[in-house]
């Protein structure tokens, strides 16, 4: 067998890991801008410049000195030039230069350098025309992909790149991120350009470029097939989800709102709770909402959480901001069962799984999602929002029953045998709408 004449890597003698670890730092942090977190979550995702250091270092070769291969620089020089390749990482790993061509080229540049001398080493392999061409770097495999962290970034420092995994949500998050992208660079885009709605503050597309390089024309095109798509779904669904109208009497309950008096903004989504009556004989004829948080939004700053008020055996939820109360956290739901939100009296599963098998599970109107200038906004329910929605009649679609696997499809043991019967009649009116 012929050896191989493989030469120390960078990552075999040292890596710059403080300037590598601030950088993952700040990567992780919530709102850093166009991540690729952002198009799907996955749960053990690899910072992009943890994998952009490690494949750099994996590529380049060390420039200590190796007496058997002939090859290398004294300490002092070494050690010199191991600083210009830190240099190189350090810039490497800034997340404002994920994408800028100058730092990437000089990577690039110093991988080429590396494999023309391992080739160079390797001249004399009986299959050096097949294994050490110098005009092509070897291809980068990840089996087991995941997030995609590693085959993105082999991918950006130039190197031919395979991702692969079991999970076919990773097959799908690396197909959007290394297999789709490179067929259409530099391509314009292909859909009908969508007109704004003039009614709303969000342009429906953004404006044509007239520089189509990189991956420009394949953003646009998805921007206007999402545009679409919105459009299609107003036109369908768009009367059973009727403005809401910003009154002085909501800004008294909730200053923030003040910038939208008198606007009409576009409800989006509902959130519903289930409901149960009490147990309890004093409030048989109450029903208690079934909730696991009040929480809305837990976002630092812009906190939001219902208020359940309670009058009687009756009670009204309102939306407030700011930092929520303990008890909102806990809902009134837990792993233990329930609580009577009347009378704090327990509720065990056997005597919610018998009402919901009977058909006694109701569902009141927690709050409205509204589309807002910098996001969502959510607001209390008005009982015009609830009438009318529980006035809906949404179309019926063939129903798959639920294959029952006994303390995972937990649901069937609450009566819901299908599918469908998990969802309200306002989200059954989605399916249709990508046919």
């Amino acid at each position: 067998m012929y050896p191989i004449k493989a030469p120390k890597k960078l990552i075999e003698v040292a890596l710059p890991l403080d300037a590598i670890n601030a950088a993952c730092a700040i990567e992780k942090q919530p709102f850093t801008r166009k991540h690729p977190r952002s198009m799907h979550i996955w749960w053990a995702r690899r910072p992009q410049a943890a994998a952009r250091a490690v494949i750099f270092a994996q590529m380049v070769n060390d420039p200590g000195y190796e007496r058997y291969l002939g090859r290398g620089m004294n300490k002092e020089k070494a050690a010199a030039e191991r600083e210009r390749l830190f240099k190189i990482i350090e810039d490497l790993v800034q997340w404002e230069n994920t994408n800028n061509e100058d730092v990437l080229e000089r990577a690039r540049a110093e991988i080429w350098k590396s494999w023309r001398e391992t080739c160079d080493l390797n001249k004399g392999h009986p299959l050096a025309a097949e294994l050490f061409n110098p005009e092509k770097l070897p291809g980068f495999h990840d089996p087991f992909a995941g997030g995609g962290a590693l085959p993105l970034e082999a991918q950006r420092l130039g190197l031919e790149s395979y991702a692969s995994d079991l999970n076919p949500v990773a097959v799908t998050i690396n197909k959007a991120m290394i297999e789709i992208p490179p067929k259409f660079l530099g391509s314009a885009p292909l859909g009908p350009e969508i007109s704004a709605n003039k009614a709303n503050k969000k342009s429906a597309t953004r404006d044509a470029f007239e520089d189509w390089s990189g991956i420009k024309g394949l953003a646009e095109d998805i921007r206007r097939y999402g545009a679409l798509m919105c459009e299609k779904a107003q036109q369908r669904i768009g009367q059973m989800y009727p403005p809401i109208e910003v009154t002085s009497e909501m800004v008294a309950e909730r200053p923030d709102l003040r910038t939208y008096l008198g606007e009409k903004l576009q409800v989006i989504a509902w959130i519903w709770s289930r409901s149960v009556r009490s147990p309890n004989p004093v409030f048989s004829n109450a029903e208690v909402p079934l909730v696991s948080t009040f929480i809305l939004s837990g976002k630092k700053g812009k906190e939001t959480y219902v208020d359940p008020v309670v009058e009687g055996d009756k009670y009204t939820f309102k939306v407030k901001v700011g930092v929520p109360p303990e008890s909102a956290k806990n809902g009134t739901v837990s792993r233990k069962g329930a609580i009577c939100l009347f009378s704090n009296a327990p509720i065990d599963f056997k005597y919610l799984r018998s009402e919901a098998k009977a058909g006694r599970f109701g569902r009141r109107l927690m709050a409205v999602v509204a589309e807002g200038v910098k996001g969502r906004i959510y607001l209390s329910p008005s009982a015009t929002h609830e009438n009318y929605a529980e006035s809906i009649e949404a179309e019926r679609f063939a129903e798959t029953p639920i294959c029952h696997w006994p303390g995972r499809t937990n649901v069937v043991e609450y009566g819901m045998t299908k599918f469908l019967g998990r969802r309200c009649k306002n989200s059954q009116l989605s399916p249709p709408l990508a046919h």
